[in-house]
């Protein structure tokens, strides 16, 4: 896993922001008002800084940009981050802004004299979050270079160092699903997801990997048809976290772990087909949720469970117009074998209700590109059978800054899903797409279980980068997850 940023915490010390090498940052309003440490580089520098203040490209400076004054004079450091910052700005502004600053850190080291900053703990996630690299598979040069260290000094460092701890173990989790979806699929192959999913024992998570051989006692014979024209076996892996009271109910979170997707017999098109390795998204989601938890010690009994599987086209590969059983025991008419991740879910998520009968459920994949067309890559899809309960996860997701947002169920939408021969068609067509394959979940709900899924395909990875993450895989969802775990299932 890549090693997440290390930030230290230390008392103010205005003296040493004239040694201080790499990088310094100071904090400035949009009045321009400076508080001690930015006091003190202004007069290091000679008035550098008030004479930016009083410059026109300051007078059109936003709350949350940065404002570099390279070689500052008077100074060791080789630059002299100017962040423009409101007072009272909110989490989410605070931790981009920190975003702002680790994207310009790179492989220096950063010194960031918060003062007494009220968020600087937000500002601290948004570094560790956005000085970030996916460099496992590149030699020479920066890859092979050692990162300069992160320090951030405040007035109340030892509160601020409490107060970042939590955040930091999301932003640790994060960076988990990161590596996960990035990673390539000969590296990460269905034994070796799971390993990965194993090593976390060391953090007091419970984990049981199910083999094909269980999975078939069990019944799971949608899961297992998807994976069964691989070479690579079938798992299921389930990680549980027991932080809340003894036999609680937990939240179960379910993932979509197809570490690649061909498409199967259904072959997709060549072009683009190399992106198919994050369709493991949902999975890293939960596995870098449940990392979370337990690094933060969250008071809460979460379960995660994750399906993984690999979609290849064989002799021995599922074809259009088989008839598979589920777990729950309804059959499904396969039309499409491109339509694969919600036949690995109904099976998993079946069982994590007979298992654990949770208090609610999530479940995540990257599951149609409809939803791409729908929302774009700003927003992830929700759907729920629970309006209070999809509300709080809409509203964690909103104070995490992580866009989602809710889409219709209905029976009209369900029809399109007879099969002439079985219980169920796995596809509905194209029209409304991600709405039909919810609904294909749906059917996999027990009545009294509060639901929601989340269609994470424009949000798992994309081509650009956002505030918080360089191109790539962004980490979607771990934040939101976490802070709904927080606000509805902690004791």
């Amino acid at each position: 896993m890549t090693q997440m940023t290390p930030i230290q915490f230390q008392e103010t010390d205005l003296d040493a922001l004239a040694t201080a090498t790499g990088r310094v940052a100071i904090l400035v309003t949009p009045e321009g008002e400076l508080n001690p440490p930015a006091r003190r580089a202004n007069k290091l520098t000679r008035g550098a800084v008030t004479r930016l203040l009083e410059s026109d490209r300051f007078a059109k400076a936003q709350s949350g940009q940065v404002i570099t004054l390279a070689w500052p004079s008077g100074m060791v450091a080789e630059a002299l981050d100017v962040l423009v910052l409101k007072k009272r700005s909110s989490a989410v502004e605070a931790r981009r802004a920190g975003a702002v600053l680790g994207k310009l850190k790179g492989k220096a080291a950063l010194l960031v004299a918060a003062g007494s900053y009220s968020r600087a703990d937000e500002l601290a996630m948004g570094i560790a979050l956005r000085n970030y690299s996916f460099d496992a598979h590149k030699t020479g040069g920066d890859s092979d270079e050692t990162p300069g260290p992160v320090t951030l000094s405040h007035n109340r460092h030892e509160r601020i160092e409490a107060s970042a701890a939590p955040l930091l173990a999301v932003a640790e989790g994060t960076i988990m699903t990161r590596d996960l979806v990035n990673e390539p699929a000969n590296v990460l192959t269905t034994t070796e997801f799971a390993s990965r999913l194993e090593e976390m024992t060391a953090l007091g998570l419970k984990v049981e990997v199910l083999e094909e051989d269980k999975l078939a006692e069990l019944g799971m014979r949608t899961l297992l048809c998807v994976g069964q024209g691989s070479d690579s076996p079938s798992k299921v892996v389930v990680m549980e976290w027991n932080g809340g009271e003894e036999g609680a109910a937990p939240l179960a979170l379910v993932g979509k772990g197809v570490v690649f997707d061909t498409g199967g017999i259904s072959l997709k098109p060549a072009g683009g087909m190399e992106d198919m390795t994050m369709d493991m998204g949902g999975a890293g989601v939960v596995a870098g949720t449940m990392r979370a938890l337990a690094l933060r010690k969250a008071k809460a009994n979460v379960v995660g469970l994750v399906g993984l599987v690999e979609n290849m086209p064989s002799g021995n590969a599922t074809r259009p117009g088989d008839v598979v059983t589920s777990m729950k025991g309804d059959t499904v008419e396969i039309i499409n074998t491109d339509a694969e991740g919600r036949l690995v879910l109904c099976d998993v998520m079946w069982y994590a209700q007979e298992r654990f009968n949770p208090a609610g459920m999530v479940d995540l994949a990257t599951l149609t590109g409809a939803m791409i067309i729908a929302l774009g890559h700003d927003r992830a899809g929700a759907f729920s059978n629970d309006d209070g309960f999809c509300e709080a996860f809409l509203r964690a997701a909103e104070v995490e800054g992580e866009g989602a947002w809710r889409l219709p169920l209905g029976k009209s939408y369900d029809n399109l899903l007879k099969s002439r021969i079985a219980d169920m068609k796995n596809v509905g067509g194209r029209p409304a797409g991600s709405i039909t394959a919810a609904q294909f979940l749906q059917r996999f709900v027990k009545d009294d279980v509060p639901w929601i899924h989340l269609d994470i395909a424009g949000v798992a990875s994309i081509k650009s980068d956002t505030d918080m993450a360089p191109k790539g895989a962004t980490g979607w969802g771990v934040a939101a997850l976490s802070r709904l775990v927080e606000d509805k299932f902690e004791s």
